[in-house]
């Protein structure tokens, strides 16, 4: 990131100031409205601009291929409702200190904490895995309020100048250690598990040199990195869920972890274990899919070129 922004043209740094500016105009109107207003706000305007953008067909093609069961108006219905969502979390984003304070538990029913705190209070390392569902940067300030040692990773966004208000923001609701996607951060995560500590990362979206496994009945390419990881350092693999319980409130739930296959062949127990995890995305998407944000191209560029 750094790198890149030596790199940029004058015109590209321009840009940034201006992508920043409204960044600033966007976070600025939400932040006065308190974060109840903003969120029904964005989430009522998005529910309805959402339709308009082009990505609303991909999530129609994913819908539909994961509910074939469904008829055309539910599915229009979950997908008003996934767009409504959305907005719902640009509106809370300004608002997110909130839940570094005593307000979190009045917001949040927090499942399962008590696994977190007994890896923390016995210096064991684990790998904690999450999707994008309802607001995900809720899950995050649940792992902070543990006080387990816990490094996030995120993909930082290609403006440097908004990078650095979204890290801000997460540290202002309890993120002590951010780390980024690539392979200095890969590194860090390595290190920080033979250190004790955890490790979270997203494990539900395409990743085009991961490894083939089922999801929703389709061959679809994962990450394999959660399930590497937790081999290789011999760790709980500990799945972590967000659902939205009505406006900006939330249950967060640290489930059971998801077991490491013990296949002899290591390529086959590392698709076997990404199946398990793409298992349980699915369980988690079929409680509340209008929570899961559904415009990414999960499968191979086919299914879309087929369908639209």
């Amino acid at each position: 990131m750094i790198d890149a922004q030596r790199n940029a043209s004058t015109l590209t740094r321009i840009g940034w100031r201006f992508e920043a500016a409204a960044w600033d105009a966007y976070a600025g109107w939400y932040r006065i409205k308190g974060i109840d207003k903003a969120s029904d706000a964005a989430g009522a305007l998005l529910r309805q601009l959402g339709p308009l953008f082009p990505v609303h067909k991909v999530a129609r093609i994913n819908m539909q291929r994961c509910f074939p069961e469904a008829a055309a108006p539910e599915i229009e219905r979950l997908l008003g409702a996934m767009w409504e969502n959305f907005g719902r979390l640009a509106g809370e984003m300004p608002h997110l200190g909130v839940f570094s304070g005593p307000e979190f538990d009045e917001r949040v029913e927090f499942i399962g904490r008590e696994k977190l705190e007994a890896l923390r209070d016995a210096g064991q390392p684990a790998v904690i895995i999450s999707m994008h569902q309802a607001n995900w940067e809720i899950g995050a300030a649940a792992l902070s309020r543990t006080g387990l040692p816990c490094h996030i990773t995120y993909r930082p966004a290609n403006n440097p100048l908004i990078d650095r208000r979204i890290t801000d923001m997460r540290v202002g609701y309890g993120v002590k250690t951010l780390t980024a996607k690539g392979g200095d951060g890969a590194k860090a995560l390595m290190q920080a598990l033979k250190a004790g500590e955890a490790v979270a990362l997203m494990n539900d979206q395409k990743m085009n040199d991961g490894v083939e496994a089922p999801f929703f009945g389709l061959p679809s390419m994962t990450a394999p990195g959660p399930t590497r990881l937790a081999m290789r350092h011999g760790c709980p693999l500990l799945p972590l869920s967000i659902r939205r319980m009505g406006g900006a409130r939330f249950r967060v739930e640290v489930h059971d972890p998801i077991e490491i296959s013990t296949n002899p062949d290591k390529s086959a127990a590392i698709i076997e274990t990404v199946t398990r995890i793409n298992q349980w995305v699915e369980s988690e998407i079929r409680q509340a899919p209008e929570q899961w944000f559904w415009v990414h191209r999960r499968w191979a560029k086919s299914v879309y070129k087929c369908s639209e």
